[in-house]
């Protein structure tokens, strides 16, 4: 998961080094096994092609990872949250993913990303002087925190902040220093960040506190943040979690634009699933399409977490379908 961790919840232990992946995990050994769980039906055999879509997670398979302003309380005026809060309405998840693009695949760096997309999407406009200050900026060590961070420096320098941002690393770093304002502000996910201080304060295995419903999502990261010192901005309404993935190819051979319409059309012995190693356990991965949608795949290829394995297996025709990240710059058409 490109340097994040997302949520498994049942238990995102999520997105990134950032901080938890539900269904996700770090990169293992190739191959193709059987599911655990019998597949009966002709299924879908894999469909070779260079574009890849996410199919509609149209019950609610995942939880709401929207992109989130995080604030330490003590610098949390209402012009800083404004500033950081003009981002969020700037941003979806098609933005996020030409954003991740421009960074990942067409290779600029995050600061000239977010500077284009600044100027595209008029994002200092309106925006209101703030006390000023000296207001440092984490990243994680993924090049779409970079950018968002970048985003939230042009936002804050236009409010009259004197802004600089600083790459951190996993979230298990950088959310004990935005605690202690170390840092001042950090773009976050929604679940990922309710689930990380969830189990933070009350243990591995504590009932989980995110949902499908964003506002639900977002009462809980509000409620665990106050304990902490950290506030929130507003939810973007771009995501960064969990998805599934197909060939365009694949979409229009079988006419499948939603996972029911994968579950109904594909479950079946042709059918090849593609994810990290723990996917057919995890309840945000096989598990979760077996138990939300009834899906069941032929067989699973044992690869990454959305990464490159999984990516070239889709697009060569060894896997029917496979777990991605919703903003990744792969996604882009164009």
């Amino acid at each position: 998961m490109r340097a994040r961790t997302r949520l498994a919840v049942g238990a995102v232990g999520a997105l990134a080094a950032a901080g938890l992946l539900t269904g996700c995990g770090d990169a293992g050994s190739s191959g193709t096994d059987a599911p655990q769980q019998g597949a009966t039906g002709a299924g879908c055999a894999p469909v070779a092609g260079d574009q890849l879509v996410v199919l509609d997670d149209d019950k609610k398979l995942q939880n709401t990872d929207n992109v989130i302003p995080a604030v330490n309380v003590d610098v949390a005026t209402p012009q800083l949250v404004a500033a950081l809060d003009k981002v969020s309405a700037a941003l979806d998840t098609p933005k996020l993913i030409q954003l991740n693009k421009a960074v990942d695949v067409d290779r600029k760096t995050p600061e000239v990303a977010a500077k284009e997309f600044a100027t595209a999407n008029d994002l200092t406009a309106g925006i209101a002087k703030g006390p000023g200050g000296q207001i440092v900026v984490g990243a994680g060590n993924f090049s779409e925190s970079q950018t968002l961070a970048e985003l939230y420096k042009i936002t804050l320098t236009a409010a009259g902040y004197q802004v600089r941002v600083q790459q951190i690393g996993s979230r298990e770093l950088y959310e004990p220093a935005l605690e202690k304002g170390e840092i001042q502000v950090v773009p976050e996910y929604a679940a990922t960040m309710a689930e990380f201080l969830n189990t933070k304060a009350n243990g591995q295995n504590a009932q989980p506190v995110s949902s499908p419903e964003l506002d639900k999502t977002v009462t809980a990261l509000k409620a665990a943040g106050d304990k902490v010192g950290i506030a929130f901005g507003a939810p973007s309404a771009a995501q960064d979690q969990n998805a599934f993935a197909v060939t365009k190819a694949f979409a229009d051979k079988y006419g499948v634009g939603t996972l029911s319409d994968l579950a109904a059309k594909c479950s079946g012995q042709a059918t090849v699933l593609a994810g990290p190693p723990e996917c057919p356990q995890r309840p945000k991965c096989q598990a979760g399409l077996v138990e939300v949608y009834d899906f069941k795949a032929g067989s699973f290829s044992s690869l990454d977490a959305g990464g490159p394995q999984t990516k070239n297996a889709l697009k060569t025709g060894a896997a029917s379908v496979g777990l991605v990240f919703s903003s990744d710059g792969a996604l882009a058409t164009s």
